[in-house]
């Protein structure tokens, strides 16, 4: 058997510049959200990491310099109470706030007091320290003194024969070491956070970009779809409009002949109007179908009684051919729409019809298994060839051998009416000789167990 859709395949065109454009332009708009992810991301983990570092900066300032303050203080109120011979004041501190700081005095004169014993490193006292502190009473400031890191309080304080500048030094070491870590900390931190955000956004992106992607397929195929329908139904309708315009003309030059006389371009008339209007109506069928307006019913409905009835009417039609259509029904409720899976009937019966032989058969047979409805339709033709196989249900599509008459369009609605009920259609070659169709529509298991018959009692009846 051959199918009955068109002689040629669908009109496909050209990929349009507006598809060509569409993987560019959702490449650009993924690289947009992932710089937009990372850049957020990087501006509030430079924002959190300058603050905390600032703040430990601070924190670890303050634990420098106040006790050296307080250190200066002491020695200043040591200075201006007894003036300044020496005291065990200045010198090395051990112990307590100030433990670890050097603390001396420099006098009037720009020499150091104090600390007998006690060998200064070379660059002590800051002299800059010492002269702005003269200026403005006291100076902090940072410096290094044999590669060490130090901080320099100095304190102007008058004592009896003059100004006196007590100048305290402590390490920054410990301090240097862990403001770099946290720098180092914060810096590799932040480049982690960050890479991450990238992923994430390349991730989260592609994922955000689904919807979009599914959109612009669905218009894509919309468009492609609209442009193969418009293609495909003008060659279509172009051939019976020319049959008919052919008729017309003949019988515009007979128009003084009888009826008798013409009839034969009058019946070319009336077989391409009676085509036309199938294809037009199978036409607005689908365009009706591809913008969604085509609303299903889904009520109680047996498979078998619509089968059986469909089929009867065909019956008919089959015995002109020389073909019998044998009805094998069993009760298989589901929920759809009886006019729609009428119509799935007729289509695919009548298509066995007409791929069958004279002195074949057409069996329908329907089934309710657990858990699905199954509708098979088998003929005694020939067959489908199997390059043909992957193409029985594609619009305007026809075999070569294909029987004439058919607007090709057929099938292509069979299979939206089973798919729009939840269900799959198939074709496939018989093993004995001629075609099968197969419908199979999911229902939930049946719960009333009378309605299950046993296969004994199954009656298989020509209609």
């Amino acid at each position: 058997m051959t199918t009955d859709d068109a002689h040629h395949p669908a009109v496909r065109d050209p990929e349009s510049p507006a598809e060509v454009e569409e993987a560019p332009l959702l490449r650009r708009t993924r690289w947009r959200l992932i710089a937009w992810s990372g850049g957020l991301t990087l501006l509030i983990i430079a924002v959190l990491g300058v603050s905390v570092y600032a703040a430990v900066a601070g924190m670890m300032n303050a634990n420098v310099t106040v006790p050296l303050e307080r250190r200066a203080e002491t020695i200043a109120a040591f200075v201006t109470q007894s003036g300044f011979p020496g005291r065990p004041q200045v010198g090395v501190a051990f112990g307590g706030d100030a433990g670890g700081t050097i603390a001396f005095v420099v006098g009037p004169n720009g020499s150091v007091q104090g600390g007998a014993g006690i060998e200064l490193p070379q660059g002590l006292p800051d002299t800059q320290g010492v002269t702005a502190a003269q200026k403005t009473g006291s100076d902090v400031r940072d410096a290094t003194v044999s590669g060490i890191p130090i901080r320099v309080y100095s304190l102007a304080v008058t004592g009896p024969d003059g100004t006196y500048v007590v100048q305290v030094i402590g390490d920054r070491t410990a301090e240097e070491r862990l403001l770099s870590t946290l720098a180092l900390v914060l810096g590799l931190g932040g480049l982690a956070a960050v890479l991450l955000a990238v992923a994430a956004g390349y991730i989260y992106a592609g994922r955000a970009l689904v919807p979009i992607r599914a959109s612009i397929r669905r218009r894509q195929d919309a468009l492609r779809r609209q442009r193969e329908f418009t293609a495909n139904a003008s060659h279509e309708l172009r051939t019976p409009l020319t049959v008919i315009r052919t008729s017309v003309d003949d019988l515009r030059r007979n128009r003084d002949s009888r009826v008798q006389d013409v009839g034969e371009a009058l019946d070319d008339i009336d077989s391409e109007v009676s085509h036309l209007a199938a294809l037009v109506d199978d036409l607005l069928l689908l365009a009706r179908t591809d913008s969604g307006a085509v609303e299903l019913t889904h009520v109680p409905v047996d498979l078998a009684d619509v089968a059986a009835e469909a089929a009867g009417l065909l019956a008919p039609i089959g015995a002109r051919h020389g073909v019998t259509v044998v009805v094998d029904p069993r009760p298989a409720e589901l929920l759809g729409d009886p006019l729609r899976l009428r119509q799935l009937v007729t289509i695919l019966v009548d298509n066995a019809i007409g791929h069958s032989p004279a002195g074949g058969t057409v069996l329908v047979r329907v089934r309710r298994e657990e858990q699905a409805v199954t509708l098979d339709v088998l003929d005694d033709g020939p067959g489908i060839r199997d390059t043909d196989l992957d193409h029985v249900f594609d619009r305007f599509w026809r075999a070569d051998d294909a029987p004439a008459g058919g607007t090709g369009l057929g099938l292509s609605i069979a299979r939206w009416i089973v798919e729009r009920h939840g269900g799959i259609i198939a074709a496939s070659n018989r093993p004995e000789g001629g075609a099968r169709f197969e419908a199979r529509i999911d229902v939930p298991p049946s719960t009333d167990p009378t309605r299950d018959w046993d296969s004994d009692h199954a009656a298989d009846f020509a209609v």
